[in-house]
């Protein structure tokens, strides 16, 4: 079986690569404004499912991971932001206290299909506003759900976690390959 990735996120194709299973990348052109759930696990699990469906199987020993992520502050989703006062606004009102992090997963090949969703809560310090200034200044906020990277600089944010770190990252790649010995594929 051959896995195919429908993201173009390097995050996700480096956590593939970390676990030794081989990919192919396929990415989905598909409009996310017409997801309109406000639920954050339903939103995700139907992005997921969406971005999943529209990749094509073109091969039937081919299996479809899709994937999406988001972060969840007090009944609010946060994507990604669009620019410096999004990013501040997000990150200012996750200071000092604990939000959640969805990710949707959507496994597809011509005989199954697997959806399932991973929540991860994060504890932000307390932080300054010269902290947060300094940091959206930097260009990691923009590509990224809630506006900051766990796995980079944003790291600097985070007293703790509770559930999966790599869920924070964009993929909980345990799972996901767990998922895929179902599908016959495994890491090499």
């Amino acid at each position: 079986m051959k896995l195919i990735l429908a993201s173009s996120s390097p995050r996700r194709q480096e956590l593939l690569q970390q676990v030794h299973i081989p990919f192919t990348i396929r990415k989905p052109n598909v409009d996310e404004s017409q997801i309109t759930e406000t639920n954050p696990a339903e939103k995700v699990k139907q992005l997921a499912m969406l971005k999943g469906r529209e990749v094509l199987i073109q091969d039937k020993d081919e299996v479809i991971l899709s994937s999406d992520t988001v972060v969840s502050f007090q009944q609010n989703i946060f994507e990604k932001p669009a620019d410096k006062q999004a990013a501040y606004k997000m990150i200012e009102a996750m200071s000092g206290k604990t939000h959640e992090v969805y990710t949707g997963v959507m496994l597809r090949s011509a005989e199954q299909e697997v959806v399932f969703v991973e929540n991860t809560k994060v504890e932000f310090w307390p932080l300054t506003e010269e902290e947060i200034i300094s940091y959206i200044e930097t260009d990691e906020p923009y590509d990224k759900a809630g506006g900051y990277g766990i796995q980079s600089v944003g790291a600097m944010f985070v007293k703790g976690i509770i559930g999966d770190y790599y869920n924070v990252v964009g993929l909980p790649i345990s799972r996901v390959v767990r998922e895929l010995s179902k599908f016959e594929i495994f890491p090499r």
